[in-house]
């Protein structure tokens, strides 16, 4: 059975995408822990991240690091944290996630719960710097 980030990937189940290419895609978590809080996932469905093979690994990395700078320029933050958990989905992604304190990347912290509209607004304000 395909991974929920799979179904997002085949547009089978709604995601606030905010980057992609062949290989990678960007969306909001749904439940994040701040607003902004993306995840970036590559398009193969590999439960581990570093089961990846090596150059999947570094282009995967390579994206992040895209997504991030245009997260940086659209949520006001000091810094993009990076997280790698990977227990909850069986589908290896990276947590980017604007942070102005240590708490802000808390993952036993309650998560937020935003309206759909509110997470289309900050997906398109990420977009919009990811293509400035």
């Amino acid at each position: 059975m395909s991974s929920i980030f799979t179904r997002i990937i085949n547009r089978e189940i709604p995601g606030h995408i905010v980057a992609e290419d062949e290989n990678h895609i960007a969306f909001l978590d749904i439940n994040p822990l701040v607003s902004g809080h993306t995840l970036v996932v590559p398009k193969l469905e590999i439960d581990y991240l570093f089961d990846l093979e090596e150059n999947a690994y570094i282009e995967l990395q390579q994206f992040s690091r895209q997504v991030a700078k245009g997260l940086k320029k659209a949520i006001p933050c000091q810094r993009i944290g990076v997280a790698v958990i990977g227990l909850e989905v069986p589908h290896c992604h990276i947590h980017l996630i604007p942070m102005n304190s240590m708490d802000d990347i808390n993952f036993s912290r309650p998560k937020m719960n935003p309206q759909p509209e509110e997470l289309a607004s900050v997906a398109e304000s990420i977009r919009n710097e990811m293509d400035a």
